[in-house]
Order: structure tokens, then C-alpha cells, then sequence
């Protein structure tokens, strides 16, 4: 591959429809366009919800939308009304998957079902982001803080005291995770002689899922061996920890961390110490662990903990904020950041897809679209 050359993408001459809204299924569909699948996007005649999301240089172009949607072309139609739902069938035979995020009731009077897509001629793959499977809660509206609490992540975050939320869309962005990997694997199923219709992802059934996956603790046996939740974790002492000027991220984790660690201070007297020798030990003794390297870490600077840290090779960083993201070495050297033109907006920072394809990035992605900006390309009304 010659130098300048963008690797092939794996999803490259795939076709996904679009049918989503606000944020599980818009990054789903992000994810799917930055492994290379084309995503037309197809808009009700006030446009996604997010492009009304905070505020931006014109309306309808927003931060979020911004990000959310790079990749995609945008097409509207009203499906509310006989004619464009018509157009909307007309479509689907074109496409390789159809994602939607709507409940199973309004998808089903959208023929947005398996029989659906085989009435319209279509084969496309229909991938379903729902807040529920099957089960008493299926008819019921999921949106991110509810699930949320629903699922036992806002619980565990509030360390089962009370209740916090994560400060990021994670029960949304984790369901759109799950529905581009279970696409892909459909994708990949399908190559492989196994027909797979549809594949559905129900956000509160995800979130169960990978919330207690280390969090289960002494309700993994039944009967329970013990309370749930990982200690470590669920320690009011995990934090960032304070140093002389500033904040310091560190995973003091292996037995062999602490040892050289311990070794450094002088505090050879701890490294026999069944508090601190074993991981077992310290799971026990986490507070007190915790508490003790706060208060060494109290004593010195961020940047001279750094290179204690360095030398001894444990992992840890400074604690950065989206500013100094922007400006930070490594970011900028690998492009995971790159400032764009926009063809509306002007200089636009884009969040750079992590993958690495035959060791390198994808290249750049089609600018977030415009509302309907490519409706006649998609619905060939021009």
C-alpha cells in the first residue's frame, strides 16, 4: 500500500439505511460509516432531535449532531404521510442493513419488521435498537438516564448509596455499540451461508448486561456467597488522586507495582504487610490502601510523580481536561483530533475513529450532513 493511500475498509461497498433519532442509533450508524459502510440517513422534516441540541454557527448544525452523524448523507421524508412512506419502501430493496431506534409498535406501522422488509423485496439486514425485549416493559419508552437507573448503573455508580448518573450518554452509546457489532456479525453470518434477518438490541437487557458483568460479585452463586459490587471500584477513595499542585490518575494494581513502589519509599516494612503484598489483600483493605497512597501522594508534584511512575513503569497520567485533549502530544502526532472545513459550518473539530486497519486510520469521512441535503441523490427525486 503506497504511502498516501487510506487502507481498505471492511464495511467498504456495504449500504445502511438510517432510521434513527437522538443518540443510541445515530452512533451506531456513526460506527458503521467509520468502518467504511455508506449510511444515508432519512430525516423527519424538523430533522433529528439533536440537531436542535445546544447551539452551533446556523441552526440544525450543532455540536452533537455534528458528531454524531459525520459520514452520513441526509434525505428527508415525512412518514406520517402515505406518499412518503411509499418512497420509503421503494427504497429498502437498496440497502444491506436498515437500522431503526424506534419502538416495536410505531416500527411495525412503518413495515420496518422481517415480513415488512421481505413484502417491500427488500433482503436487508434489520437491525432493531429497542428498550426492551419481549417481556412486560416491551411497549414502554427507554431514553438513557432511564435506563440508567433501570438497569443498576446508576446505583453502582452512587457506590450503592445514592444514586448517581454516569456524566456521559453511556446506556445510549453502549447500545449503539452492541448494534454495530451485532450488524457486523449478522454481516459477516450472512457471507458465510447463515441467514440472519434481523438482530435487536434492547438497551435496558444491554445495560443489565454490562453493568453487572464485574459488578455481580457474591450474587454470581446461588445461593449468594455475598453482597454484589467489585470493592475496588466501589471505594469512595478511587479518584484521581491530589498532589501538590494538581491531580494525578495512577493504577497501582500488580503485586510487583506495589513492591517497586513500596521499595522506593523506603516503606519495606509494607511490602510483607498482608495488606498491601497481595491483590487479595488489598481488595480487602482498599480504603486503607487507597487512603495511605493519598497521603503520600499529597507530598510531591504532579509532574515528579510522573516520573517516579514512569521509572518504575505503573501506569498513570495527569488528569486532563478536554482543553488540554486538544492540545495534548500524543493526540495531535496520531490525528485523533483533526480540524476540518465543513462545506456550511467552516472549521469543524472532528473526533477521529480509534480504528487501526493494516496499521493505519481511515481516511476522512464525509462531512454531517445538512437536513436533506442529499435527498434527491438518495430518493432520486432530482
Amino acid at each position: 500500500m503506497a504511502a498516501n493511500e487510506n487502507p481498505r475498509l471492511p464495511l467498504d461497498g456495504v449500504r445502511v439505511l438510517d432510521l434513527t433519532g437522538t443518540m443510541s442509533g445515530p452512533y451506531c450508524t456513526m460506527l458503521l460509516a467509520q468502518l467504511g459502510a455508506v449510511v444515508d440517513k432519512i430525516e423527519p422534516p424538523t430533522g433529528d432531535i439533536t440537531r436542535s441540541l445546544m447551539s452551533g454557527r446556523h441552526d440544525g448544525m450543532t455540536p452533537i449532531f455534528l458528531g454524531l452523524n459525520v459520514g452520513k448523507r441526509s434525505a428527508v421524508l415525512d412518514l406520517k404521510l402515505d406518499e412518503d412512506r411509499r418512497r420509503l419502501n421503494a427504497l429498502l430493496p437498496g440497502y444491506d442493513a436498515v437500522v431503526h431506534n424506534m419502538r416495536p409498535a410505531a416500527a411495525a406501522r412503518l413495515g420496518l419488521t422481517e415480513d415488512g422488509l421481505a413484502d417491500a423485496g427488500s433482503e436487508a439486514l434489520l437491525c432493531e435498537i429497542v428498550g426492551f425485549g419481549p417481556g412486560p416493559y416491551e411497549s414502554r419508552p427507554a431514553y438513557d438516564d432511564t435506563t440508567q437507573s433501570l438497569s443498576g448503573m446508576a446505583w453502582v455508580q452512587g457506590r450503592g448509596e445514592v444514586p448517581e448518573y454516569v456524566r456521559a450518554a453511556v446506556a445510549d452509546k453502549t447500545a449503539g455499540l452492541y448494534a454495530a457489532l451485532g450488524v457486523c456479525a449478522a454481516l459477516l453470518g450472512r457471507a458465510r451461508g447463515n441467514l440472519t434477518r434481523s438482530v435487536r438490541i434492547p438497551m435496558f437487557e444491554t445495560m443489565v448486561a454490562y453493568t453487572m458483568v464485574e459488578q455481580l460479585g457474591g450474587l454470581t452463586f446461588e445461593p449468594a456467597e455475598g453482597p454484589p459490587l467489585y470493592p475496588r471500584t466501589m471505594s469512595p477513595s478511587r479518584r484521581p488522586f491530589r498532589t501538590a499542585d494538581g491531580y494525578v490518575g495512577v493504577m497501582l494494581y500488580t503485586d510487583r507495582h506495589w513492591r517497586s513502589f513500596l521499595s522506593w519509599l523506603g516503606r519495606d516494612d509494607l511490602v510483607s504487610d498482608p495488606k498491601y503484598a497481595t491483590i487479595s489483600g488489598r481488595s480487602v483493605h482498599i480504603d486503607e490502601v487507597y487512603g495511605f497512597l493519598a497521603g503520600v501522594l499529597e507530598g510531591g508534584g504532579t509532574d515528579e510523580w510522573l516520573d517516579v511512575f514512569e521509572k518504575l513503569d505503573v501506569p498513570a497520567g495527569r488528569v486532563q481536561t478536554f482543553d488540554d485533549l486538544i492540545a495534548d502530544p500524543h493526540l495531535a502526532a496520531t490525528g485523533a483530533l483533526p480540524v476540518e472545513d465543513h462545506p456550511t459550518e467552516g472549521a469543524v473539530r472532528r473526533v477521529r475513529s480509534p480504528y487501526l486497519f493494516d496499521g493505519r486510520p481511515a481516511g476522512p469521512l464525509r462531512p454531517a450532513p445538512n437536513l436533506g441535503e442529499h435527498s434527491s441523490d438518495i430518493l432520486g427525486t432530482g
